[in-house]
C-alpha cells in the first residue's frame, strides 16, 4: 500500500499543461487533446474479456497517458501514468 501512495505523490507533482489538465480520466469516451501523439497499443485481459489499451504523449508537456477501450466498462478511459524521460 505504501507503494501505492508514493505513486499517487509522483503523479501529482507532475506538471502538466493546461490542455493536459482538463482530461477527465476514468470516463470512457472523453476527449484526449489535439497534442497527443499515439504510440503503442496492446491488450489486457479483464473480467469482461480482452480490452485495448493505446499509449500517448503529450507533445507538448511531456506527460504520458493510456487510454483504455472497454466498451463494457464506464470507468476506463484515460490514466495518467508519468512524464517522459528528459535528456540533460
Amino acid at each position: 500500500m505504501t507503494q501505492d501512495n508514493d505513486r499517487i505523490k509522483e503523479l501529482k507533482k507532475i506538471e502538466m499543461c493546461d490542455a493536459c489538465a482538463g482530461i477527465q480520466r476514468n470516463w470512457r469516451k472523453t476527449p484526449g487533446h489535439v497534442e497527443l501523439a499515439q504510440g503503442t497499443n496492446y491488450t489486457r485481459e479483464r473480467e469482461t474479456g480482452k480490452v485495448t489499451v493505446t499509449r500517448y504523449v503529450c507533445e507538448r508537456c511531456g506527460t504520458n497517458w493510456e487510454y483504455e477501450n472497454d466498451k463494457k466498462n464506464q470507468h476506463a478511459g484515460w490514466s495518467l501514468t508519468g512524464r517522459r524521460a528528459t535528456k540533460n
